[in-house]
């Protein structure tokens, strides 16, 4: 696990997620992060439909990620947490 990265999310759902979402595969090209692009743009995800916008925030992380990419979740994350507006 790296600290950013597409977060990782329980095996029965991944089964799940895997035969309903075209593409899901490819976020676990890539290490899982505490951390990630969807979570400080995007809620929790309650339906299959939010977890296919999560899921397009993750494959942009993973086609653009760098070092700034990543310091800029970093910071992100760390507003959001000593904000108090965690999500």
């Amino acid at each position: 696990m790296s600290l950013v990265g597409p977060r990782a999310e329980r095996p029965e759902w991944v089964e799940q997620f895997e035969k309903q979402i075209p593409f899901y595969r490819a976020r676990l090209l890539v290490r899982p992060g505490v951390t990630g692009w969807a979570q400080v743009n995007y809620a929790y995800y309650v339906t299959v439909e939010e977890m296919a916008v999560k899921l397009e925030y993750d494959l942009y992380y993973i086609k653009h990620r760098n070092l700034l990419m990543d310091l800029a979740i970093l910071l992100r994350t760390i507003g959001q947490v000593f904000g108090l507006r965690g999500r």
